[in-house]
């Protein structure tokens, strides 16, 4: 199955070991790290499993974790996918982007290919989000894409805010 994406400024392609040491530096980034890692500095192994179970997701469910790269220039720009969640390996819709793009559009354009190939490929009737109450640009960009929040609640501690998309 083609799991390669695109977007106007963007190419996707599923994050490799290749992609590692870049993701790595992304993800442990303050503005990233922040509510993604709820500010914890990763170590470069949780980046490596991250990227192992991301492989393992394609082989078996044709998605995972995508890299954001900028078509003009290559660089890194973020990344994005649907990743399971919580004890109930809930797989939700995931995206960070590197700082010095914030408030470019790029989470949503990324989201929506994402979006995209999860109803029009993939056929799943519907796609969940979640973030972190506090993240405001998270919440206005899962608005953007269409997402309807279900439900808020206090998961480990942190208030979570919970979203659907249907098809």
């Amino acid at each position: 199955m083609q799991t390669e994406l695109s977007t106007s400024r963007c190419d996707l392609h599923p994050v490799t070991e290749a992609d590692a040491a870049a993701l790595h530096a992304l993800w442990t980034s303050p503005g990233v790290r922040r509510f993604l890692w709820d500010d914890e500095i990763i170590s470069r192994e949780k980046t490596d499993d991250a990227i192992a179970t991301s492989e393992r997701l394609f082989e078996k469910s044709d998605f995972g974790l995508w890299v954001v790269r900028e078509r003009f220039d290559r660089t890194l720009a973020g990344f994005v996918g649907i990743w399971p969640f919580r004890e109930a390996q809930e797989f939700e819709l995931l995206f960070g982007i590197d700082e010095r793009l914030w408030s470019h559009g790029y989470a949503a354009e990324v989201g929506q290919a994402v979006l995209d190939y999860c109803f029009t490929t993939l056929k799943m009737p519907v796609v969940r989000a979640s973030t972190d109450a506090d993240n405001g640009a998270s919440v206005r960009v899962l608005e953007k894409l269409g997402f309807t929040q279900t439900r808020r609640a206090t998961v480990n501690r942190l208030d979570t805010l919970f979203f659907e998309k249907s098809r």
